[in-house]
């Protein structure tokens, strides 16, 4: 089965591998230097220190292998070309408008870059997969927890 391209902007391609380096550079080293340590105070056996920067260690192992996974098979926005669109597309700076008339901003992003508190939502949540594709202008229905919403796109940029 074929691995899916994990949609990424450069800047966040930068900081994955920031995060990449950073992890196996110092925090390797360090869980390293905390699981001899507690090797040194006691046995393995019910040392609370040894069991807990193992976990530590299998936790920065998984999410080198997760950074790794998703860098291998990115594929850089063009965040141009999404800025300069006449449709939402993956990198669009999208305003809308609710139902109650609010004005929301939303950036489409790939699922490793969301962060909701500064609007970056996915490409695959309900609301963006309902924004992709859509003119100023057109009118979207999303199902979100809170019921059914309606946005009205007001800008693409």
């Amino acid at each position: 089965m074929a691995e899916k391209t994990v949609p990424l902007t450069k800047e966040g391609v930068t900081r994955l591998e920031e995060e990449l380096k950073q992890l196996e550079t110092v925090a390797r080293h360090e869980v390293a230097a905390k699981i001899h340590n507690a090797k040194e105070l006691s046995s393995t056996q019910n040392n609370a220190e040894y069991d807990e920067a193992k976990n530590e260690q299998a936790r920065i192992e998984g999410r080198i292998l997760d950074i790794q996974n998703i860098l291998a098979h990115a594929a850089v926005i063009d965040e141009d070309g999404a800025h300069h669109a006449s449709n939402v597309t993956i990198g669009a700076d999208v305003t809308v408008v609710d139902d109650d008339g609010k004005e929301r901003k939303f950036t489409i992003v790939g699922s490793p870059e969301v962060d909701p508190a500064a609007g970056r939502i996915s490409n695959e949540s309900p609301v963006g997969q309902a924004l992709l594709g859509k003119k100023v202008g057109d009118e979207v229905q999303v199902a979100v927890p809170a019921g059914l919403r309606k946005y009205r796109i007001k800008l693409i940029s």
